[in-house]
């Protein structure tokens, strides 16, 4: 993720910092100086360390209880508001995404247990509305912190534990896709309500209601493209009527070809058919400002370019098109040719029409030659 500071990798998870976090930890600091000195804010960015490692614990309990169902966690991303662990995918089984689920706020408990019972934390509802009150004990704090943790991820609301909580339990009676509806309807009717109270207690809580809306939106998203594209082959949703651009041609070749034709990817291909690079339209315009139409294009085109085979599912294709942040994806066939290109332009122009009729499917499609 843009702007995130690789701090080590556990136990095969990267361990991200996103700088918006390293912000709120220096305002915190001068904030509590300001009001009571150096103690003051060496305690308060004290405590707010310890609090976002039992947020990184939590993430963990998420992503061991993942790995027990075969899913990996390539990276956590500590945010100002929390952590996200990004699965590689969520199980789709009911059972199991109620394991994963759960697992995350079940370590805020046993974390909140042990700073009570073993280490002798006392805590009171006066405490946990003290949390900023380095006068408070700091176990104290931490232990009243780690049950808002719990209460707060169990609400049911995406991206909350408890969201997923919510359609895990609905998903047990009208399946995946129709709970996953219903829990980001939940979810979104929350964020009106905590927008609303964030009009006269917290404006923070406009900003939650923001991020918990959004994120309703994109669940629901996700899983209908999901639902749209399943068991469809790259080959079903890939262009295959574009021009290509050799690796002795020159910028001028290229503006020529863009004028003529509505491509904004312009595929640099080899005599035998396998893909170079790509140059898009933007990189085209620009490299005409700084190095002039003669230029050729494999020296400004974007070598790196992702493929995928013409078989592979579409939902892998999209992921790894999204991972690589590229504006294309190159679709090879057994050969390693290029036999077609994929864009999100036209994986949404396929959903739109499998939303409306949804047993369209194209005829066969062979790779060309």
């Amino acid at each position: 993720m843009p702007w995130s500071i690789h701090v080590g990798t556990i136990a095969g998870t990267a361990v991200r910092i996103h700088v918006t976090f390293l912000l709120f930890l220096a305002w915190i600091g001068f904030a509590q100086y300001r009001l009571g000195g150096p103690a003051a804010a060496a305690d308060s960015v004290l405590f707010i360390a310890l609090l976002f490692l039992c947020v990184l614990l939590h993430e963990f309990g998420h992503v061991l209880a993942a790995r027990r169902y075969g899913v990996r966690t390539p990276h956590i991303t500590l945010f100002p508001i929390g952590g996200v662990a990004s699965l590689e995918r969520i199980p789709e089984k009911p059972g199991e995404e109620l394991v994963v689920a759960v697992a995350g706020p079940a370590v805020n408990v046993v974390i909140a247990l042990v700073l009570v019972i073993i280490l002798g934390a006392t805590v009171d509802l006066t405490d946990m509305a003290r949390l900023e009150d380095p006068r408070v004990s700091l176990l104290a704090r931490l232990a009243g912190a780690n049950i808002i943790l719990v209460l707060f991820n169990m609400i049911p609301a995406f991206p909350m534990d408890g969201g997923r909580v919510l359609r895990a339990i609905l998903a047990m009676r009208v399946g995946f896709s129709r709970a996953t509806q219903l829990a980001a309807t939940i979810g979104q009717g929350f964020a009106f309500l905590l927008g609303f109270a964030g009009l006269f207690l917290n404006p923070l809580l406009i900003f939650i209601a923001i991020f918990v809306y959004l994120a309703a939106s994109s669940e629901a998203e996700h899983v209908a493209f999901r639902d749209v594209t399943r068991g469809l082959p790259v080959g079903e949703a890939m262009i295959t009527q574009f021009e290509v651009l050799g690796p002795q041609s020159s910028l001028d070749d290229a503006v020529e070809t863009m004028i003529r034709t509505s491509q904004k990817e312009f595929p640099v291909v080899d005599g035998g058919g396998h893909l170079r690079g790509i140059l898009t339209r933007d990189a085209l315009v620009m490299a005409l400002r700084n190095h002039g139409a003669a230029s050729p294009v494999i020296e400004v085109m974007n070598a790196e370019v992702p493929t995928i085979h013409y078989r592979q599912p579409l939902e892998a294709a999209f992921r790894k098109l999204n991972e690589a942040k590229a504006p294309a994806l190159g679709v090879l066939d057994g050969n390693d040719r290029l036999v077609g290109l994929l864009t999100a332009e036209n994986i949404g122009e396929m959903m739109l029409v499998r939303a409306a009729q949804p047993e369209w499917r194209f005829g066969p499609r062979n790779p060309r030659a």
